[in-house]
């Protein structure tokens, strides 16, 4: 039998942590010691009374059951209640707040709940793979927007094609920003919602790392703008925040009509989240806050420990004020940053992310995650001095 995967299937690039992953696993099989700062997936283990609430909920069979596509009402609440209390926003926990099973997913479907053959989706660029791929599977046309150095990495709202904007349907927004580490301010946003409303497109801004923060900055809300619930919706997650990747629990919350078309494409896809995680998701947003601030204070001692080792190689590199992050400048004498990150896994046994993978605006960067304690980002410095001497 000779089996075909779609034009559609076949448009899409690899997947870049897939590929990472390959390469990795290949490294690992030949038996080399490798330190891990590529994909991000926070080494710190989720709290423990997470974790006890999960068992406790596991045990009860009631929670055995298909959960509410909605979530539970309890979930819902919970979220609304975090939201008023960490950035001033009011939602309505029936009709603004929606359950996701980790924000991944819903990003990945809300441009099936409003795009038809050929309609446009601007998407930051350097920027997370799905929010290209997933409009390419629904039919649309990804626009980049290029995030420069030159606009903090910002797009340029005023630059973008009035032709393209009235083409468009949704905007991609992501800060603080993967992989960056970018943030933005209230007048960035207040230009944002402007922009929206002359276009009619939906704003889906991804929040994911909005707890990860140090120096005493705080990231706020897209929604916390004036008039950006009439235009948009925020995805958040509990991955980065609690240390939940794998439990895939997120929420998508904000303007009511855009959360009942998500919920009316995930009805027909998926059964909703294992009822025990949204308990344990219920505990960690109403008792988490001291375990945030514990993250926080690893994260930026490693990014302090990382960002000095790079500056004493002669790397030019800004320390992030949010995300576990950093966002570096290839040397000068690197051909492209799919080398560079291949030399450092061939010579130092170092795996990073190539800027490219993020976009054609990423060339020239590496990302590397926080993902592993001090010690073991010393020891990657360490092994950049020895191995990669050639390169700097």
């Amino acid at each position: 039998m000779n089996i075909t995967v779609s034009k559609k299937l076949e448009s899409l690039p690899p997947y870049l942590f897939a590929q990472i992953d390959a390469a990795k696993r290949k490294a690992r099989l030949e038996g080399r010691n490798i330190i891990d700062l590529g994909v991000g997936d926070p080494d710190i283990p989720t709290p423990a009374f997470i974790i006890e609430k999960l068992y406790e909920a596991a045990r009860d069979p009631k929670n055995h059951r298909y959960a509410l596509d909605q979530g539970m009402p309890e979930l819902r609440d919970a979220i609304a209640e975090w939201y008023k209390k960490r950035f001033n926003v009011d939602l309505n926990p029936d009709r603004e707040v929606l359950p996701l099973i980790g924000s991944k997913e819903g990003i990945a479907h809300i441009p099936v709940a409003f795009l038809d053959r050929g309609d446009s989706v601007l998407v930051p660029d350097p920027g997370y793979p799905p929010y290209r791929n997933a409009t390419i599977l629904a039919d649309g046309k990804p626009q980049a927007m290029p995030l420069k150095n030159s606009g903090g990495f910002l797009p340029d709202i005023d630059g973008i094609s009035p032709k393209i904007a009235e083409k468009t349907k949704l905007m991609f927004l992501n800060y603080p920003n993967n992989p960056t580490s970018a943030t933005a301010d209230r007048p960035f946003y207040e230009k944002v919602v402007g922009f929206a409303k002359q276009y009619n497109i939906i704003v889906c801004h991804d929040a994911a790392y909005s707890e990860v923060a140090f120096d005493g900055y705080r990231p706020m809300s897209f929604l916390e703008v004036s008039g950006a619930k009439e235009v948009g919706v925020e995805f958040h997650s509990l991955s980065k925040t609690f240390n939940m990747t794998g439990w895939r629990i997120g929420w998508v919350c904000g303007n009511e009509q855009a959360v009942a078309a998500l919920a009316k494409v995930k009805s027909n896809i998926d059964s909703g989240i294992f009822q025990a995680i949204q308990v344990a998701g219920i505990a960690a947003l109403k008792d988490g806050a001291s375990a945030v601030e514990d993250n926080n204070k690893v994260y930026a001692e490693r990014i302090q420990v990382f960002t000095d080792g790079l500056k004493n190689l002669g790397w030019k590199v800004d320390k992030p004020k949010a995300t576990f992050y950093v966002w570096a400048k290839i040397p000068k004498k690197a051909k492209s940053s799919l080398e560079f990150s291949q030399i450092l896994l061939e010579r130092a046994n170092i795996v990073a992310t190539p800027g490219i993978g993020f976009g054609k605006y990423g060339e020239g960067y590496v990302r590397f995650a926080m993902t592993v304690n001090k010690e073991m980002l010393k020891e990657a410095v360490d092994r950049m001095k020895v191995y990669l001497i050639d390169q700097f």
